[in-house]
C-alpha cells in the first residue's frame, strides 16, 4: 500500500484543501493518505476554529485515511520547527512513501536548489540573518534575504572549483522573496527536514490554486482561503455563507459544533484568561516564555496600559511593529496562554523530534495502515491518553497536549468540565 503524507490544519477544511488532498494522492500514485494535523492551537498562533476531533472528522469524511496529531510543542512554532515536527512524525510511522505539500512556487526545483545551499547552514548565514533582522525586516523577509546571499555565495564557490557560474537569474533569482511566501517557506523547511532526517520519503509539491494564503476576500470561484472563510463567517454570523467554498461534510460538522457552542472558536473567547496572565506575570516572568525576546515583555506591559477594549485584536494593534509580524506576536501570546517556557519548548528541547505518535482517527483503509504502523513505528503509538502513557515526552509532550485541550475547552459556551479531559476518554474517530 503506497502511502502519501500531508501536513494540514484544516481551519476549516475547504475546497482548496480537498483539491490538494486529491492531487497529492494522484501525483504520488498513492493508495492511502496520512495527515499530520495541528491540534487546538495553530502555527500562526491562533486557536483553531473547531476542535481537533471535529477537524479530524472533516479530514476522514473527505478522503484522508489516517489522522495523526502534531504535538502542540511543534504546532505553535516558526516554520522551521513546525515542519521538522511534522516530517519527523511522518518519518516515525514507518509507513510513509511520499510527502506532498502545497506551495506558491508549484515547482520542486528551486526549493531543492535552496535546500542544497542551506541544509548545512552556510558560513555567515546566521550573521546575515541577524543583520537583516536588525535592519527592521520581519523574520520571513530576513530569512529570504540571508538565503539568497547564501545561494549566490554557493554559486560563486562552485565557479572557483571549475563548475559553471549560474547567475541568480539562471538559477532561482537574486530576488528570494518567494521564500518568504507562507507555503513556499513551509515547503522549504519540509524539504530541509527530510534531508536532515536522512529520510527516504519522496517529496512532491502542488501549486496553490486560485486563492492565496492571506487572501482575505472570497470570489465567485469555489476555492477561497481559510483566512477569507473565517472572515466571511465572522462578518455574516453564519457558517452557511461559507457553503459554496467548503465540502458538504465540513459544513455539516461546523453547523453541529456551532449549535453545541464549540465553534467558531477564536481569540476573543480566550481574552480574559490571557489578559489575566499578562497582568499577573512580572516582566521577568513573561521573558521566560517562548518567543518573548528583545524586551518584548516590556512592550507587552506597556501595551496593557493603552488597550481601548478587552480584545486580542486591540492588544495586537498596540504591540505590532515593522519588526514583529502579527503571526510572531500571536504565537507569543499563545505561548504565554499555554505556559510554554523557553527551557521546555525551545529549540534545544524539541530538536530530538516527537516522542510519540497520537492517532486522532482513521478510515477502514486507515485501520489496516494503523496495523502496519504499530509494527513498524519508531515511537509509541497512542490511541488515547491513560495512566501508562500520560507522561510521554515530559513537559513538552503529551502533558502539554492535554493541557492545551483543557485550556481550549474552558472557552466553550456552555462550559463543560468533561470537555477539558477529552484526551483521556475520546476514542479515535472512525469512518
Amino acid at each position: 500500500m503506497r502511502t502519501v503524507g500531508i501536513v494540514v490544519e484544516y481551519n476549516p477544511m475547504h475546497n482548496g484543501h480537498l483539491y490538494h488532498l486529491q492531487q497529492s494522492k494522484k501525483c504520488a500514485s498513492a493508495d492511502a493518505v496520512v495527515a499530520v494535523m495541528s491540534g487546538h492551537f495553530l502555527q500562526r498562533g491562533e486557536p483553531a476554529l473547531a476542535d481537533k476531533w471535529a477537524r479530524t472528522e472533516m479530514a476522514l469524511a473527505n478522503g484522508v485515511d489516517l489522522v495523526l496529531e502534531l504535538p502542540v510543542s511543534y504546532s505553535v512554532q516558526p516554520a522551521e520547527w513546525f515542519a521538522y515536527g511534522s516530517v519527523a512524525t511522518l518519518q516515525a510511522t514507518g509507513v510513509i512513501d511520499a510527502l506532498c505539500f502545497g506551495s506558491e512556487q508549484g515547482d520542486l526545483r528551486p526549493i531543492e536548489q535552496a535546500v542544497a545551499a542551506l541544509v548545512k547552514e552556510p558560513i555567515g548565514f546566521a550573521r546575515r540573518l541577524r543583520e537583516e533582522l536588525k535592519s527592521g525586516r520581519s523574520y520571513p523577509a530576513a530569512y529570504a534575504c540571508a538565503a539568497g546571499r547564501a545561494l549566490i555565495d554557493g554559486a560563486t564557490e562552485d565557479s572557483k572549483k571549475g563548475a559553471p557560474l549560474h547567475s541568480a537569474e539562471a538559477a532561482i533569482g537574486t530576488d528570494m522573496d518567494w521564500i518568504a511566501q507562507p507555503n513556499n517557506s513551509l515547503g522549504l523547511h519540509y524539504m530541509l527536514a527530510l534531508r536532515r532526517l536522512q529520510s527516504d520519503i519522496e517529496p512532491f509539491t502542488i501549486g496553490r490554486q486560485q486563492a492565496g494564503y492571506h487572501d482575505a476576500n472570497v470570489s465567485d470561484h469555489p476555492i477561497a482561503s481559510a483566512t477569507a472563510l473565517r472572515r466571511l463567517w465572522a462578518e455574516t454570523g453564519s457558517v452557511q455563507a461559507c457553503a459554496p467554498y467548503i465540502p458538504q461534510p465540513t459544513l455539516q460538522i461546523l453547523e453541529r459544533d456551532t449549535a453545541d457552542g464549540r465553534a467558531p472558536m477564536g481569540w476573543d473567547r480566550f481574552v480574559r484568561e490571557l489578559l489575566y496572565r499578562l497582568h499577573m506575570l512580572s516582566p521577568e516572568a513573561l521573558a521566560q516564555h517562548l518567543e518573548v525576546t528583545e524586551g518584548l515583555e516590556h512592550r507587552i506591559k506597556h501595551a496593557l496600559q493603552h488597550l481601548r477594549e478587552p480584545s486580542v485584536e486591540s492588544l495586537l494593534n498596540e504591540l505590532k511593529t515593522k519588526r514583529y509580524t502579527r503571526t510572531k506576536l500571536q504565537r507569543t501570546l499563545t505561548h504565554i496562554l499555554l505556559h510554554h517556557d523557553k527551557f521546555h519548548f525551545g529549540p534545544d528541547a524539541i530538536a530530538q523530534g516527537p516522542s510519540y505518535i497520537r492517532v486522532l482517527g482513521f478510515s477502514a483503509q486507515g485501520q489496516m495502515l494503523l496495523k502496519r504502523m504499530k509494527k513498524r513505528a519508531e515511537l509509541p503509538v497512542v490511541l488515547s491518553v491513560n495512566r501508562e502513557n500520560a507522561g510521554l515526552g515530559g513537559v513538552s509532550g503529551l502533558p502539554a497536549d492535554t493541557r492545551a485541550t483543557a485550556v481550549y475547552a474552558n472557552a466553550f459556551a456552555p462550559w463543560n468540565t468533561r470537555a477539558a479531559f477529552r484526551d483521556y476518554y475520546e476514542a479515535p474517530r472512525r469512518i
